[in-house]
């Protein structure tokens, strides 16, 4: 993965005020939203005076996050404006609705509106011709140009666009300043040796280091692949192994395994962390019970928004045996909207998210939650009352050179699911390293 997504995240130090300097809708878009509230849509609802009814299912499952308050109400917005349109609101897990799709997708009924994850996720809907172009969606009001630069080539096949993002995130360790006090640690780690010292002094002092829901199998695999990004050296892993210049039996690989388990042996997790989905896993870090949380850069605007709220910072996951560069994230293009080829009211889907999409910028700042969207969005974070850790977190984004999109990004799916599986086995028995390699890379060689 470049760093071209990244390219024009705009974080300017001034007069120490860290603004995120970007336009709000385009500059040359004259349907930009006023300060306050959401921009019309721009066109009378096609098939006005139609009773149409439209599904949108999505992954937002906690009410109180901010992402799901601009959903309800943008999707409230457009009803008003549009009467005759009904949004029906099919809420989901990650894990529950890419399990979903793909049996909808088996007989052909994806939701009008949808979720999908870019790049390798996204190709077989693709394949399938079950997802509509939306070039025409982003030419509409100038939307195209609210999007960072080189951020929709990971949802763009043949020319052509297939999803909106909902975010561009990198993965930080989010911590409690609080908690890490109570067991003694006064700076953050910059190595893993150090960083396995302060969960084992976290442990002694009763505390959970890091808070996870591994009942959602990939929330292990992103905390997997910062430590792969770690023992490899650097970025692409994954594509060397794809290239067929590398195999997963590479010692960065079988590396990475053992620093896991040394993890797990260390008590990092809490108990039962595979009957605790994602939800429930950042509510424990969020309501105070969890030292550490390594997780997307979406998550700061629910934590300042839980009780834990002006007691976390961010840092970098560290190097692991003198390797890797700090500023090499784990990248995390967000999960994008997407629409169905066959819905019967395409039209109507497509004004849709062009009025969900130009307006979700300005609604996202201003419920505190513009950290990790991928569109542009004018506004000082300090002068707007922005925390210091949304601040901080900002500040990690303008030291990214580079890194890894998740490995379910990268690989197919099948490959993708034995991966998952053996991350999540990790948690409850003993394995080899060796072993854990040479079945990624048999999974691998079977679905060349």
């Amino acid at each position: 993965m470049t760093k071209k997504p990244f390219k024009t995240v705009g974080v300017v130090l001034a007069s120490s005020l860290l603004t995120l300097s970007l336009a709000a809708c385009g500059s040359n878009n004259n349907n930009a939203a006023p300060s306050g509230s959401p921009a019309a849509s721009g066109s009378a609802s096609p098939n006005k005076g139609e009773k149409v009814t439209l599904t949108f299912q999505n992954i937002y499952p906690d009410e109180t996050s901010p992402s799901a308050k601009a959903m309800h109400q943008l999707v409230a917005q457009y009803e008003s404006e549009h009467p005759n349109v009904k949004i029906e609101l099919d809420t989901l897990n990650t894990d529950q609705q890419k399990l979903k799709l793909k049996t909808q997708a088996a007989s052909k009924e994806i939701p009008d509106i949808t979720m999908v994850n870019p790049a390798a996720q996204m190709k077989p809907f693709v394949d399938a011709k079950l997802f509509a172009p939306l070039n025409d969606v982003l030419d509409k009001n100038g939307l195209k140009d609210t999007y960072q630069g080189g951020l929709l080539d990971n949802y763009s096949f043949d020319g052509n666009v297939y999803a909106l993002p909902d975010g561009n995130n990198i993965e930080v360790v989010f911590y409690n300043k609080e908690l890490f006090a109570q067991a003694g640690i006064d700076k953050i780690p910059t190595t893993f040796d150090e960083f396995l010292a302060d969960v084992k002094a976290l442990k002694a002092k009763g505390i959970t280091p890091l808070a996870i829901g591994e009942k959602d199998t990939w929330t292990g695999s992103f905390l997997f692949m910062n430590i792969l990004l770690r023992t490899n050296g650097g970025p692409g892993f994954l594509k060397d192994v794809v290239a067929g210049t590398k195999t997963f039996n590479d010692p960065a690989f079988t590396t990475a395994v053992a620093k896991f388990e040394e993890l797990v042996k260390a008590g990092a997790f809490p108990d039962g962390a595979t009957s605790i989905d994602a939800n429930a896993g950042s509510n424990i870090f969020k309501t105070g019970k969890a030292a550490m949380f390594i997780l997307g850069t979406w998550e700061t605007g629910a934590i300042d928004s839980s009780s834990v709220a002006g007691k976390v910072g961010a840092f970098q996951f560290p190097t692991v045996d003198g390797k890797g560069d700090l500023n090499d994230f784990m990248l995390a293009p967000g999960t994008g909207f997407a629409l169905s080829a066959n819905s019967k009211h395409l039209d109507v889907a497509k004004d849709f998210l062009n009025f969900y999409t130009l307006n979700l910028p300005k609604v996202q700042f201003d419920l505190k939650n513009a950290v990790g969207q991928p569109q542009k969005v004018d506004g000082d974070l300090k002068a707007a009352g922005y925390s210091d850790l949304a601040i901080e977190v900002m500040d990690l984004f303008s030291k990214v050179k580079g890194g890894d999109l998740s490995f379910d990004n990268t690989m197919n799916p099948a490959v993708s699911q034995v991966h998952l599986n053996a991350l999540q086995n990790l948690f409850v028995q003993s394995v080899d390293p060796a072993a854990v390699a040479k079945e990624h890379q048999t999974a691998f060689e079977a679905n060349k």
